[in-house]
């Protein structure tokens, strides 16, 4: 599952050395252990830095992981080959990027990502609003605007393209995505995530695709979630 909706990050506006060690470090026990077990004592030793210097950086853990979330977050910059202009085969257009955002979705840092936000953002609602307006916001922003280009074409005709997107990330998450979350076995398996796309897309295209391609299994209006 090594596919990505993103494309690289770009260089970090912060260019201290010390400082870059210290995120880096934190990011790696913060995915591996979980928020509340990790210290700042346990932040400084893997850094390699003094207590001193960690705290002349961030004034608290909570400081730390908002900064984390934040920076981790909003420096990932979506894939455009996602969104081509023009589209010959909407289902088969649908299905592959589906099956790229569900194996994206379904790597181990994405999910360990998305287990931290959520267990934290009970406590730390900024976290939440940052992991979201820079994360599955962001991402839905740019599918509505594509979205709208395919709805000129005339291959679309959902009235609410916010409606329509979210409907296609929530197909999308389904069992599957909800058992990874839980990191309950088995592993999601290459037919069952295929398995789960074609569903996805099937129904979408039922309910969002536009009338005059229903004969080749786009079907009616439809929204998103």
């Amino acid at each position: 599952m090594s596919e990505s909706i993103v494309a690289a990050p770009p260089p970090a506006s912060d260019t201290s050395p010390k400082r870059r060690q210290v995120l880096d470090a934190a990011t790696d026990l913060f995915l591996a252990q979980g928020y509340g077990a990790v210290s700042m004592d346990a932040v400084a030793r893997a850094a390699g830095v003094s207590k001193a210097t960690l705290y002349a950086h961030f004034a608290s853990k909570e400081a730390l992981f908002a900064t984390i979330m934040r920076d981790r977050s909003a420096n990932y910059r979506l894939d455009e080959s996602l969104f081509p202009e023009s589209v010959t085969d909407l289902r088969a257009t649908l299905e592959a990027n589906g099956r790229r955002i569900m194996r994206f979705m379904l790597q181990e840092r994405t999910l360990a990502i998305y287990r931290i936000a959520l267990g934290e953002a009970g406590r730390f609602p900024e976290l939440g609003r940052t992991f979201f307006e820079n994360g599955p916001g962001k991402f839905c922003v740019r599918a509505q605007a594509w979205l709208a280009v395919l709805r000129a074409a005339g291959l679309v005709r959902a009235a609410d393209l916010e409606v329509a997107t979210t409907q296609f990330m929530a197909l999308l998450r389904s069992d599957l995505f909800l058992r990874a979350s839980l990191a309950l076995p088995p592993a999601p398996t290459e037919a069952e995530i295929d398995a789960t796309v074609s569903a996805a897309v099937e129904t979408w295209l039922r309910a969002f695709g536009a009338e005059a391609t229903g004969r080749s299994g786009f079907g009616a209006p439809g929204d998103c979630a």
